[in-house]
């Protein structure tokens, strides 16, 4: 059965609750915590700015995938501890770069921490290549590139 990937908006109960298992999940993997800031203004992943996927029904999330369209830049991917395995992590990259090509995107980048160890690996078989850093987030260790 394939869990199916959908527009969402970023303000949505869906939304909040998967960012906020994210967020709490890097505080917990990240040997000095994680502090996500302010909160991210919900427009800046609605058109014309970007994309925020969900998979999963929307009353029980179990993954998301942000798009930052004018820095060509994938944002908070998450899948639920119960999905991990199932190739939904894949699913939503695969499905934001669908996303991406339709909106005329040729380029897309992310940045990810090295304790992620499971996210840089898909990132590489998925065709992600390392690039020089792009930004200043200091959590970031490790930044990636891909043509589409």
């Amino acid at each position: 059965m394939t869990t199916p990937i959908t527009l969402a908006d970023p303000a949505s109960p869906a939304a909040a609750f998967c960012l906020q298992s994210y967020f709490a999940e890097l505080n917990a993997r990240f040997p000095a915590g994680f502090d996500p800031g302010p909160p991210t203004d919900p427009a800046l992943y609605r058109p014309p700015f970007g994309l925020f996927l969900i998979a999963g029904p929307q009353e029980t999330p179990l993954g998301c995938v942000a798009l930052s369209i004018p820095d060509h830049e994938v944002k908070r991917l998450w899948v639920a501890p119960a999905a991990r395995g199932t190739g939904l992590g894949p699913a939503l990259m695969h499905a934001i770069e669908h996303h991406a090509r339709s909106l005329g995107l040729t380029t897309l980048r992310l940045d990810t921490n090295a304790t992620l160890t499971e996210a840089v690996a898909m990132y590489t078989r998925l065709g992600w290549h390392p690039v020089p850093r792009y930004n200043t987030n200091s959590y970031a260790q490790c930044w990636f590139g891909k043509s589409l």
